[in-house]
């Protein structure tokens, strides 16, 4: 991922994503895997809210590929603000660029995570949905 300006206006959608007690380690401070499973949830809750029907809809996303850079550390009961924006948005696939914040602003992490959308039920490469690509398209980061 190339440089990263770390400011909110750099990401086109925000939610805040509660830390719970386990996700602190031995250490106090929320566990690097934990940065993985907030990606997951940032992505695929703007991905229900965008459209996309993750019961029942003939296409679904992939992950091929995830990143994160970790910068500082939070802890429970901190909560976790989370920045989604669209780095490159192809034909069959999108890389997600997500910056997570503390409270102050302070940079936490920073990563990306690349889907791949296919046919639920063939698993082939499929193009993303035209009322999914119009949403992301708002996404892209310039």
């Amino acid at each position: 991922m190339g440089k990263v300006r770390r400011v909110r206006e750099d990401y086109g959608y925000w939610t805040t994503i509660p830390t719970r007690w386990n996700d602190n380690d031995v250490y106090g401070h929320v566990n690097n895997v934990v940065h993985y499973a907030f990606m997951d949830t940032l992505i695929n809750t703007w991905l229900i809210e965008a459209g996309l029907d993750i019961h029942g809809g003939t296409t679904i996303g992939l992950c091929v590929e995830s990143h994160c850079n970790y910068r500082s550390s939070i802890s429970f009961p901190d909560a976790m603000h989370a920045g989604l924006r669209i780095g490159h948005l192809g034909r069959s696939s999108v890389r997600y660029e997500i910056a997570f914040l503390a409270a102050d602003d302070t940079v936490v992490a920073e990563g990306h995570f690349v889907h791949v959308f296919v046919d639920r039920t063939t698993r082939k490469p499929a193009e993303v949905p035209t009322g999914l690509r119009g949403a992301m398209a708002g996404l892209v980061y310039p």
